[in-house]
């Protein structure tokens, strides 16, 4: 018996070689296949709502988001705190210029617009007066609605808004943030493909040998595929703390790295999400521009009054009340519209205060492991089975047509 096996084998020995390679190939291809039905296509290809495929996680990418942001604004960052890190004083100085430069533009057009003949006939000086004025308490309102929005930032700015929006809004930077963080662990789950792949053709090759059943191949791919993909995310997550076996420490392959990691995503974080162009963008253009808008027309009503004082009625009078009421409105309507602008000559200075890469590194070193392994699983947990079927469909299928080359 062992004589004609070993016949057998000499017979057609690289046809028995290549079992346990191309049982590896698989393994190691339909790993790949996994890992890019994660991320692409970004839409939808195909005919909705069945025939087609878009990645995991472009398509669930408002979850996604969710995920990611619930994380960041429950262990790593809070609005408040990277807030109060500015100094509203410093704010006012650093956007004065240009600021003052807008004041200019708005005191001239407000004042033709609603009294043109009286704003025409005033002499250069006493025009250059009123426009220094307001020039002199433009920076001064701003502090004054950075102090207020430190004291109240709930009020003011929605992180979660901001995160999820912009994440929904470019799929792709939120493909880099799985992938990048997750780089090692996705080459890890390519090549344990390969090596699980080529383990079982081994055992494939030998069953093969003796019983020669065609149903072997497919079923040992199908199985190749199945059982690689299972066990590679098992080993990428679990166990989730350092447990020792037979003297040897083992630790699902993403958690030890866990430092590393946190540098990684605090770059690509703080450089492409949590920004402070980002973050101003929010506070006057999202999803509580309203309050602001409310704010700034609060600020500029009574720096309006102040600055009208004793002759506000003779103001009043000369353009009218409602005129008068209206020509506010027009104001901080133009300084709202100015001030994402505005606000551009303030983000050198707010990244460095607010300080978000130094500590998201901080805060996701202190992280448990369970905390921790949320930042990756749900990219494969969202259809998990569907990425483990695919797997043993392909080995299958690659298994039908060894049994050409092997028949």
């Amino acid at each position: 018996m062992l004589d004609q096996l070993i016949t057998d084998f000499k017979a057609d020995m690289w046809l028995y070689i290549s079992i346990p390679i191309i049982s590896g190939v698989i393994g190691y291809v339909t790993k790949v296949v996994a890992i890019q039905m994660m991320f692409a296509p970004l839409e939808f290809v195909g005919i909705k709502p069945i025939f087609g495929w878009q990645g995991i996680v472009p398509r669930k990418a408002e979850k996604m988001a969710a995920i990611a942001v619930n994380l960041m604004t429950s262990k790593l960052i809070k609005p408040s705190e990277i807030f109060a890190r500015l100094d509203p004083q410093r704010i006012a100085k650093e956007i004065e210029v240009p600021m003052m430069a807008a004041a200019e533009d708005i005191v001239r057009d407000v004042a033709q617009q609603y009294q043109p003949g009286l704003w025409e006939g005033m002499p250069d000086f006493a025009r250059q007066k009123i426009i220094q004025r307001v020039k002199g308490e433009a920076p001064a309102i701003v502090a004054s609605i950075m102090m207020e929005v430190q004291g109240n930032i709930d009020k003011y700015f929605d992180i979660k808004h901001m995160v999820i929006s912009n994440l929904l809004k470019d799929k792709r930077l939120l493909n880099d943030i799985f992938r990048k963080v997750g780089r090692q662990e996705f080459k890890f789950f390519s090549n344990a493909g390969f090596a699980f792949g080529f383990g079982i053709g081994m055992v494939q090759m030998v069953c093969w040998l003796v019983f020669r059943q065609p149903w072997m191949l497919p079923a040992f791919g199908g199985f190749v595929g199945f059982f690689s993909d299972y066990v590679a995310l098992q080993m990428m997550f679990r166990p989730l703390y350092p447990k020792k076996i037979m003297g040897m420490t083992f630790q699902g392959l993403f958690l030890k790295r866990q430092k590393e990691v946190a540098a990684d995503y605090a770059a690509l974080i703080s450089k492409q999400l949590l920004t402070p162009g980002n973050m101003m963008e929010e506070l006057f253009r999202g999803a509580f521009a309203d309050r602001i808008m409310e704010l700034i027309h609060k600020n500029v009503k009574r720096t309006v009054d102040d600055q009208a004082g004793i002759a506000r009625p003779l103001v009043v009078y000369a353009v009218g009340s409602q005129n008068y009421i209206e020509m506010k409105k027009t104001i901080a309507d133009r300084i709202m519209a100015q001030m994402p602008e505005t606000m551009k000559h303030v983000e050198s200075y707010a990244e460095d205060a607010m300080d978000i890469r130094a500590t998201l590194v901080a805060r996701m070193q202190d992280l448990t492991s369970e905390e921790f392994e949320g930042m990756l699983r749900p990219a494969f947990k969202e259809d998990e089975w569907s990425l483990i079927l695919v797997g043993a469909v392909l080995g299958f299928l690659v298994g039908e047509m060894q049994i050409h080359f092997m028949l």
